[in-house]
């Protein structure tokens, strides 16, 4: 038996996000939800998701498995009563399955409640449900796997050129790199991953993470809840955002209350606005839905993999830029931006030369496009045209 999390019906929105991944491959907090739940299982997890996606993922064998809502965010009691669900029943709440422990063949699981032989009633629990929550619910999150990553190890000693306040709060990873900079985990924990390097004259206010192999440049100013996930590169000013993994804002310039895919980048001088100068409700466009929603008094950009942004982009307040597009243009950005978009006319990036570029981008961090990243992205642009 493994973990299998699948996608709820309500995945599309959380586009741009998930157009190029399943929920579980969503990172917020120091771990993915994916990676999350094979820390607190301590079980094999696949992901269910899309046809268009599940090419991304590994094949699962067709036996009874455990499958969980992958965009339920789970507390301990939850996740005990959904560790000992026994077969053919399932957990609910008013917004549908939470768990359900069955055996389907592949593409034929049932996500209602009523198909199970016994339906355990719960409360209503927070499921991620929009882009923005991710930023918004990170500082919980930094600190939930913060005690989950560290629990029963030891943090590398930190060097003694390093300002520290609140050493206890505060994990590093075998091979991470710091000298001369300040770490400030009074307000929340800090964690530094593995091999990653914190450069000279840099600042961190907790709660912060940041994974595996990451950059943090010279001078450069974080503070929470902010994560930078694998092989980012950050620098100027960062507050409370999420920057999913191989992306780089590495120059000087502001990105705050933001999420940001993975492989994209921010050219010197950028910055996003996250607050109206009236200091009022931030309307973000929805992908999915075509309208405008809610998503509190700040947010700034959520911004789709493989997109780019000029050096010097100005990005307004509630900026959503879709999946591989090339941002640029004079004064304040467009608050919409596509897929596949060549600066902010309409133009549409021709689809060979995207994959080219995308590939230049990857080839800089070791990696190319796998032929499953190219057919998701070659069904993105098609569904553009």
């Amino acid at each position: 038996m493994a973990i299998v999390l699948f996608d709820n019906k309500e995945r599309d929105n959380l586009f741009p996000l998930t157009y190029t991944r399943a929920v579980a491959g969503l990172r917020f907090g120091i771990l993915t939800i994916k990676e999350r739940w094979e820390r607190v299982s301590g079980q094999a997890v696949f992901v269910h998701t899309t046809d268009d996606l599940q090419a991304l993922y590994s094949h699962f064998p067709e036996e009874e498995h455990l499958w969980i809502d992958a965009a339920v965010v789970a507390d301990g009691p939850l996740v005990k009563q959904v560790l000992e669900l026994t077969g053919e029943s399932c957990i609910a709440d008013g917004n549908g399955l939470i768990a359900a422990r069955t055996k389907v063949a592949h593409g034929a699981f049932d996500p209602s409640p009523g198909s199970y032989q016994k339906t355990i009633q719960a409360a209503d629990q927070k499921r991620i449900r929009y882009p923005w929550q991710l930023m918004q619910w990170n500082d919980e999150m930094i600190r939930n796997d913060f005690a989950l990553v560290t629990k029963g190890r030891t943090s590398q000693p930190i060097p003694p050129t390093v300002n520290v306040l609140h050493a206890e709060n505060i994990f590093i990873e075998e091979g991470a790199r710091l000298q001369f900079c300040t770490l400030n985990a009074s307000a929340g924990p800090i964690y530094i991953g593995k091999n990653a390097e914190v450069m000279e004259g840099s600042a961190i206010r907790g709660p912060f993470s940041m994974g595996e192999n990451s950059v943090l440049k010279l001078n450069s100013r974080v503070y929470g809840a902010t994560t930078l996930g694998p092989s980012c590169m950050g620098g100027g000013e960062i507050k409370n955002s999420v920057m999913m993994g191989y992306s780089n804002k590495a120059h000087d310039g502001y990105l705050g209350d933001s999420v940001v895919g993975e492989w994209c980048n921010f050219g010197a001088g950028s910055s996003n606005s996250n607050l109206k100068n009236t200091a009022g409700d931030v309307k973000v466009w929805s992908h999915h839905q075509k309208q405008y929603l809610s998503a509190g008094q700040k947010c700034g950009v959520v911004m789709g993999d493989y997109s780019r942004a000029a050096i010097n982009s100005s990005i307004n307040t509630g900026t959503v830029i879709g999946v591989a597009s090339n941002v640029f243009g004079a004064g304040l950005l467009p608050t919409i931006v596509a897929n596949f978009r060549w600066g902010v006319t309409g133009t549409e990036y021709e689809f060979d030369k995207a994959l080219n570029d995308i590939n230049n981008w990857k080839k800089l961090k070791g990696h190319s496009l796998s032929a499953a990243e190219t057919s998701v992205l070659k069904s993105i642009f098609a569904a553009n045209t």
